[in-house]
């Protein structure tokens, strides 16, 4: 069941990455073309003319054919940055992660595992649905009377299993956010090089060099160096942020895996004793 659910969920984030991306570039050229590609941007009101000095949706849209797929880049980046947000925000819970996870180690400690399990309840979220699993098989384990070492052993791979239920929700479209700092400073470069190209082209045109278009040129390959440069600035900003949220929350599903199975093993030694 567990499987079906996790081949299901994994489908269905494919679908939504597939149209975000197909989206995002969709919409990328229609901004490029309709919004910065506006007449009342450009000298005689036409985009074939030069940009109304100060206006810098007219000097975007002079930046190029690749200026729409760096668009859409940049807009992929803020939609998966958001959807990682809210998902990451959603597994830690309704509550403040840090009170939620010392209240449980102290019911655990305790020796208190119902109250541990009613705090999941309430909290909710990935983690806490992990550390509920754990807390749960610990009270299996308890009533089953394992020895110490096969009872951490069992509690140990309850906690691994749950967690690897919970990561690849945690770590779905991150893949993509690393990517999209390589591709946003690649297709950026794609964009210089081609400005640099019609820029070369008007000096080498025979007898004076077409300024206009030398200018244009040196302008297209800035404006896409810039766009390329942000867009990968602010993809490898999310997902170091994020990366740091999962690792966070890893961090505590295994804290408090760890302080289970060593309040199991003082109970065991305390009924030896």
């Amino acid at each position: 069941m567990a499987n079906v659910k996790k081949e299901s969920s994994s489908r269905g984030g494919s679908i939504f990455s597939a149209i975000v991306i197909v989206g995002c570039i969709v919409v990328g050229a229609l901004v490029w073309r309709f919004i910065m590609g506006d007449g009342a941007n450009f000298e005689g009101g036409v985009n074939t003319g030069q940009p109304v000095q100060g206006n810098y949706l007219g000097m975007v849209y002079k930046g190029g054919a690749v200026v729409p797929v760096l668009m859409g880049l940049f807009l992929m980046v803020i939609v998966f940055s958001i959807e990682r947000f809210f998902v990451i925000t959603k597994a830690g819970g309704k509550g403040n992660l840090d009170v939620f996870m010392e209240k449980v180690q102290s019911s655990i400690k305790g020796g208190n595992i119902d109250e541990a399990i009613a705090d999941c309840d309430k909290q909710q979220g990935s983690v806490a649905n992990a550390i509920k699993s754990a807390l749960l098989k610990y009270n299996d384990v308890k009533k089953e009377g394992f020895n110490s070492e096969d009872a951490a052993e069992t509690i140990q791979k309850e906690i691994e299993e749950a967690t690897s239920l919970e990561m690849p929700m945690l770590e779905k479209n991150m893949t993509i956010l690393s990517t999209l700092v390589s591709i946003g400073t690649l297709a950026g470069l794609l964009g210089t090089v081609t400005g640099m190209i019609k820029a070369f082209g008007a000096l080498a045109s025979a007898g004076t060099p077409d300024q206009a278009a030398l200018a244009n040129g040196i302008s297209e390959a800035l404006i896409n160096t810039a766009t390329g440069i942000a867009t990968s600035t602010i993809a490898i900003i999310s997902y170091n942020f994020f990366t740091s949220k999962i690792d966070t929350l890893t961090y505590s599903i295994d804290e408090a895996g760890a302080t289970l199975v060593n309040t199991y093993r003082k109970f065991r030694g305390s009924l030896k004793s």
